[in-house]
């Protein structure tokens, strides 16, 4: 296949566009529920601490909630042009999830949105909780029908084909309720709360290197904290469980994540190395023994599926699978292991006294980010040859558009894609570098202390060693 054939740049344009858009929302969603928790904590102890961190946070959803809108919308652009053959072939199935997708979570979302945004001192705190907590659902909601649709295509049920070629709907609860979806949805959640937690966490450490008595950066860095603590270790019980759903429905995958070749019992798990495509081989190859058959099979002498179980034109491309498996397994063991070193801290007492916490945390502050999109490489580019998994082949879904079109929107995309959602990156950023000391307060809502205050009373609790509010 040529490197500039049609399918080859659609298949570019369309993974550059979707790894733009996966990040947007990946964080509005755990963001929506983080701000949803903090008004909810607000109300119930008074603690105008959970307020300011509140109003901190709601600026910089409302620019990724933004950015997430547009960054989408030419995905469907897409679908009408580079694949309209798919589009005619399954939108019978998808497209009425899609549509379902708009008429109830986006406009719940769009419906809430402006009283979350701009109607704190405007209508009553248990409206702008319901508002909120509203716009938390319905994010989830979305990621909800999203993930059916794309889970449908990893593992289709639920379908016929009628006698034009096109796949109709029989039972919309197999179509909805597909073989991959509850795993996938599980695992896409616990991903964006992590992402979340994460980059609030950094953000919180940032501004606790610089002051350690900001009691906001103390908050948000305590519950992010937790937040690592607690979801990274079922966040990789998740991934277990997913592992084996795609083993059951797609092995070709599972082979090309572990690098297996050849079906064998008792496999290594392969830390690294460098496959070879042609020879059928890894080069380089550092493992550990039996690993990769406990993991899958859970058993030391299991079976496990090769690639050469089919022919070389129905496998994945190998390398890029197998590494972004990689990566995102790093990220979530990095992420395990700071959650386990921050409960260890806080056992002894040294949670806020150890900078090493700090420096580890913005560090980190990406990692989520990094192996969302890494598991979505494994996920979209593991289900090739296939547009719709073991149905319908990507060559096939290709419609009548020419290479050099194809190739001039790409680079339109790529131009306006950086300079836009550059330029909103580099603004959410600047409003992270500013501290949440409770600054630029609505009016009307009244604060029972100012940050310098709050920060002044932690000083003595420093002083003696003690560990503060958090």
């Amino acid at each position: 296949m040529e490197f500039f054939s049609a399918e080859i740049l659609a298949r570019i344009q369309f993974a550059f566009t979707v790894s733009f858009h996966i990040i947007f929302p990946a964080f509005s969603i755990g963001l929506a529920s983080y701000l949803f928790v903090l008004e909810g904590l607000w109300l119930k102890t008074g603690d105008d601490v959970y307020l300011r961190l509140y109003k901190y946070w709601l600026k910089i959803f409302a620019i990724a909630f933004g950015m997430g809108v547009v960054s989408g919308l030419v995905m469907s652009y897409q679908f009408g042009t580079n694949w309209s053959v798919f589009s005619d072939k399954a939108g019978p199935v998808i497209g009425p999830l899609l549509a379902y997708e708009v008429l109830s979570a986006f406009f719940l979302e769009a419906g809430f949105l402006g009283i979350m945004l701009f109607g704190l001192s405007r209508v009553g705190k248990g409206l702008h909780f319901f508002a909120t907590a509203m716009v938390a659902f319905g994010t989830l909601m979305s990621a909800t029908w999203i993930l059916s649709v794309n889970s449908w295509m990893q593992t289709p049920a639920g379908f016929g084909i009628n006698e034009v070629g096109q796949y109709i709907p029989e039972d919309w609860m197999a179509i909805i309720f597909n073989p991959s979806f509850p795993y996938r949805l599980v695992h896409m959640t616990l991903a964006s709360y992590l992402t979340v937690s994460f980059v609030v966490g950094g953000v919180g450490a940032w501004h606790l290197l610089r002051d350690r008595t900001n009691r906001e950066a103390r908050r948000m860095f305590s519950m992010a904290m937790w937040m690592a603590t607690l979801v990274a270790p079922l966040q990789v019980v998740a991934g277990d469980l997913h592992g084996l759903n795609t083993l059951e429905h797609q092995p070709m995958k599972v082979a090309a994540m572990e690098g297996h070749w050849h079906r064998q019992t008792g496999a290594p798990f392969i830390v690294a190395a460098w496959p070879d495509a042609e020879a059928e081989e890894n080069h380089f190859e550092i493992t550990i023994p039996y690993a990769s058959s406990l993991i899958l099979t859970h058993s030391l002498d299991g079976e496990t599926p090769g690639l050469t179980d089919v022919p070389p034109e129905d496998r994945p491309p190998v390398g890029l699978v197998f590494w972004a498996f990689r990566v995102m397994i790093a990220m979530g063991s990095a992420m395990v292991l700071l959650g386990l070193y921050s409960a260890w801290l806080r056992v002894r007492g040294r949670f806020y006294d150890t900078p090493l916490l700090y420096r580890g945390a913005l560090w980190m502050a990406p990692s989520g980010f990094i192996a969302v999109l890494a598991g979505w490489i494994v996920t979209e580019v593991g289900r090739q040859p296939f547009t719709i998994y073991g149905v319908m082949r990507t060559s096939a879904s290709l419609g009548p558009v020419e290479a050099p079109a194809i190739g001039a929107s790409l680079l339109a995309f790529i131009v306006v894609y950086f300079a836009l959602f550059g330029a909103g990156t580099y603004y959410i950023i600047r409003l992270m570098a500013k501290a949440p000391d409770g600054s630029g307060v609505d009016e009307g809502v009244p604060l029972r202390a100012a940050g310098t205050t709050q920060a002044a009373s932690l000083k003595p609790d420093l002083m003696r060693g003690a560990p503060a509010h958090g």
